[in-house]
């Protein structure tokens, strides 16, 4: 049985870290303008069907592609793996564990593994991608946020241990965790922040219907462009799709907003994270502990917890025990009964 502080130094394939996100969108130019003007990413490439998309500092062809479609789901969640020997050795080790993978041709990528998680996430492997110019000593391109780089994305999963069992060979380690207490001295696991690339994230696994892609988030480059982000919402009408913050996480301490896209996909926009690259036990945290999700800024909202993106073509299932989440509306509640 894997702890969480197991950690695999020689996992049977390279992955590097967070690579890019693949969305179904509805407007194709409506989803483009919140991502460019908003959220500040530049255009790598586009046609009638999809839209491919970077950071400012991104050298591969894209973080974020859009694709033009009927459904609005998250088609996959892609990671880099550091050379193309590395997607063979992937494709050698899922097929050793029973788990059906496949070779696929994807524009602008180099060899390229499809392939799904022991809870069904649809996850895309690749060694490489098409150059572009770094563009973060461009300053006159900045627009929006001015988001750098794609940086993590989280799921809900209605089994977090699961998740546990499947990353954790693959070299992930944990940098934090949320608990709560069983009765016998040992503890339930709610949530996971799992890392490849040396800071507190690439993936995070929290309790809930699912799988469900919550959200994926973009670095700024401080916080000055956070705040500039909320100004432009509200001067391009996307006030409304301000859906928290802004405001300081407990796990991971960064600053942080969240904004829903056309489509309803949630994107969050942050700085202030730290390095997790030493050997070192991870942070856990008690579930009742009130400054695990905020040290400061008001709770979310109950569909914070009730609201993320479907993968497309599969079924979210519910988890066996629910829990009662902090949200903005018991907060309220609480505040006028007192």
């Amino acid at each position: 049985m894997q702890q969480i502080d197991d950690v695999v130094l020689n996992p049977p394939f390279n992955v590097t870290r967070a690579s890019h996100v693949v969305l179904n969108v509805k407007d194709l130019a409506a989803s483009k303008q919140f991502y460019t003007e908003l959220v500040g990413l530049v255009v790598s490439d586009e046609d009638a069907s999809a839209v491919y998309l970077r950071g400012l500092e991104e050298r591969g062809h894209h973080s974020l592609v859009l694709r033009k479609s009927a459904d609005q789901t998250c088609a996959r969640i892609g990671m880099r793996v550091q050379t193309d020997d590395d997607i063979f050795r992937a494709r050698d080790y899922f097929s050793a564990q029973g788990i059906e993978s496949q070779l696929v041709d994807v524009p602008f990528q180099g060899p390229t593994l499809h392939v799904s998680d022991s809870l069904g996430v649809p996850l895309e492997f690749c060694a490489s991608m098409s150059a572009c110019a770094r563009l973060f000593k461009e300053y006159h391109l900045y627009r929006g946020a001015c988001a750098q780089r794609l940086d993590h994305y989280q799921l809900q999963i209605p089994a977090v241990s699961q998740a546990l069992a499947f990353y954790q060979p693959l070299g992930f380690r944990v940098s934090e965790y949320t608990f709560s207490n069983k009765e016998d001295g040992g503890q339930h696991l709610w949530g996971l922040w799992l890392q490849r690339k040396g800071n507190p994230h690439d993936i995070v696994f929290t309790h809930g219907l699912g799988p469900r892609l919550h959200h994926f988030a973009y670095t700024l480059p401080d916080t000055n462009d956070m705040i500039r982000a909320c100004d432009i919402a509200g001067a391009l009408g996307y006030a409304p799709q301000l859906e928290r913050g802004p405001g300081r996480h407990g796990i991971s301490g960064a600053l942080f907003v969240y904004f829903r896209d056309p489509d309803g996909h949630r994107v969050e926009l942050f700085n202030t994270h730290y390095q997790h690259i030493d050997l070192e036990p991870a942070l856990g945290w008690d579930l009742a502990d009130p400054k695990r999700a905020d040290q400061w800024g008001m709770p979310a909202q109950n569909k914070w917890f009730s609201e993320a993106t479907e993968f497309a073509s599969v079924t979210p299932s519910q988890p066996d025990i629910k829990i009662d989440p902090p949200t903005l509306e018991r907060f309220l509640a609480l505040s006028n009964d007192s």
